[in-house]
């Protein structure tokens, strides 16, 4: 089975709203939103994967994340382990880069339904 190691930025703003973005309809869990991040390469820290992803997906230059959880989650096809941080200085201003629908919202207000299982506890300590 396939074993993804994926760093995810949670880019939160001042007025403790967070950044998320929409799934493409031909991607593994189409159409969940997402904290934006992805797959680390070969040779690649987690920390510099998701200063990578960001770049690519969101228009951002990272320059203050933190560590914030390591969650390993099986699917019926792979296993993914991902790496969240928590995102709170960036240069730029986040949008979808590559098209992809995108919102902020406030933290109390994440809704794990609207997220791919893997993220349901990583939700469930921001609203808490």
């Amino acid at each position: 089975m396939k074993h993804l190691h994926i760093a995810v930025g949670i880019i939160c703003n001042a007025q403790r709203e967070i950044f998320i973005t929409q799934r493409a309809v031909d991607s593994h869990m189409a159409g969940f939103w997402e904290f934006p991040g992805g797959k680390v390469e070969q040779g690649e820290t987690p920390e510099l994967a998701l200063q990578r992803e960001l770049l690519e997906e969101t228009g951002i230059v990272v320059r203050n994340a933190a560590l914030f959880k390591v969650l390993e989650h099986a699917y019926a096809d792979r296993i993914v382990t991902l790496h969240f941080y928590i995102v709170d200085a960036w240069d730029g201003e986040p949008f979808g880069r590559e098209g992809q629908p995108m919102r902020w919202v406030k933290q109390s207000e994440l809704l794990a339904q609207e997220f791919p299982p893997a993220n349901t506890a990583i939700i469930e300590l921001l609203t808490a």
